[in-house]
């Protein structure tokens, strides 16, 4: 098996001016890494290749800056036995967040934006918020949810798809996934209440969506327009966008769904993928595509303090407050129901691993921050190791195989 596919990009040029420098790639010794140890991430994903638990998958590590490990496996698609290459596009769901909370930020610094600004100042459609108590009861919420309640999702703001009653307020009347708007969406949770006092509980709803819809009322642009031109084309992310182009579409990896009784069924086969479609919601939350050295562009410039190829973005203190714990106390842990990830708190982006508790990912390095995305796309970040890692694939419901089973070897895999 080829450990490592240095991918060397030509020079592409984006809009007329900018220029893409590829990510470098070092041989792993030289980064201070194992070469052999970094040989076992192949066997575990093929391993799950041959249990039919995944179709394909990327890994790409990253050590001080430069690729050291970059591998595809399988297939993109099992129909027609396409296989998973190293330009593979993919549907990123939440890992669309990071970007969202990037731009906000970087509005913060520009002081089109405060950290303590009520949501309300941006988005009046949210004025007077009320928390919910029981159906046909709400009291007046204690304080407003601010700007920095959206980035750490500590607002009260519910799941758009849960079962929960608010949840259901939020679907009354709002039109169809092919149909809303960002702005459809922001009027209905307007007409709906809190699930719980900001500030007293972490939820993971709609929050980068209504944190999506501040940033374009600040910036007096649509949201698409500010990521677009501040991250992702600066950045060199080419292949990252809301939709699939024609040029691009067979690049596109189909979508699949692990079954109880084992195997994969298809979610979204990629000849006929929504995300060949420009969509009407453009929203802060999901909804892009990217590949996963696009993807990793940006990470290595968080992991960087801000700063990527000559270029700042972000100050190291603004990265900072996205990279440490900022839940405000007594909140610790962040969970999903009944999962609670235990030594695990958030930041304005990304979770953080803030003390080692064994009850969850026992084998995730303290300072380490990160996050992922439905179709089970995962990223971390240990910057005690310098260590930027993506895993990509398409498989649902999300699942934590690629993570929990090639963090340990990665880390394993540091020797200096």
């Amino acid at each position: 098996m080829k450990m490592l596919c240095a991918v060397i990009l030509p020079i592409l040029a984006v809009g007329k001016e900018l220029k893409v420098e590829p990510l470098p790639v070092s041989d792993p010794a030289k980064a201070g890494m194992s070469a052999e140890e970094l040989g076992k991430v192949g066997p575990i994903v093929e391993g799950f290749l041959r249990k039919k638990q995944l179709a394909g998958a990327n890994v790409l590590v990253l050590r001080k800056g430069e690729i050291v490990y970059q591998e595809s496996f399988g297939l993109r698609d099992l129909e027609t036995k396409a296989p998973m290459e190293n330009d593979t596009l993919f549907r990123i769901y939440s890992m669309t967040k990071a970007l969202t909370s990037a731009a906000a930020l970087m509005l913060c610094e520009e002081g089109k934006l405060s950290l303590d600004d009520p949501v309300e100042k941006y988005l009046p459609e949210l004025a007077k918020p009320e928390v919910l108590v029981t159906e046909g009861h709400a009291v007046p919420a204690e304080r407003k949810p601010t700007v920095r309640d959206l980035l750490r999702h500590t607002g009260g703001f519910a799941n758009l798809r849960s079962g929960s009653l608010v949840s259901r307020f939020y679907r009354e009347g709002l039109p169809g996934p092919d149909q809303r708007t960002l702005n459809d969406l922001v009027v209905n949770v307007g007409k709906s209440a809190l699930m719980y006092q900001p500030g007293t509980r972490w939820v993971y709803g709609v929050s980068s969506d209504l944190l999506a819809a501040v940033v374009a009322k600040a910036a007096g642009k649509p949201f698409e327009e500010v990521i677009t031109t501040r991250l992702i084309k600066p950045l060199g992310m080419v292949d990252t966008a809301y939709s699939v182009p024609e040029e691009k579409a067979g690049r596109l990896s189909s979508s699949y769904r692990t079954r109880k009784l084992g195997g994969l069924g298809i979610v979204d086969p990629a000849a006929r993928s929504r995300a060949l479609k420009d969509p009407s919601l453009k929203g802060g939350g999901s909804g892009l595509i990217s590949t996963i050295t696009d993807y990793a562009r940006f990470l290595q410039m968080i992991a960087n303090g801000g700063e990527f190829q000559g270029k700042r973005y972000l100050r190291e203190d603004t990265v900072n407050l996205m990279r440490t714990n900022q839940l405000p106390r007594p909140l610790k842990a962040i969970s999903f129901g009944d999962e609670e990830r235990h030594g695990t708190g958030f930041g304005l982006g990304f979770c953080v691993r803030y003390t080692h508790d064994d009850r969850w990912d026992k084998d995730a390095a303290i300072g380490e921050y990160g996050w992922g995305g439905a179709a089970s796309t995962h990223y971390w970040i240990s910057p005690k190791h310098d260590l930027v890692v993506v895993t990509m694939e398409q498989t649902m419901p999300y699942n934590w195989n690629l993570e929990h089973s090639l963090k340990p070897i990665i880390y394993g895999a540091v020797l200096k």
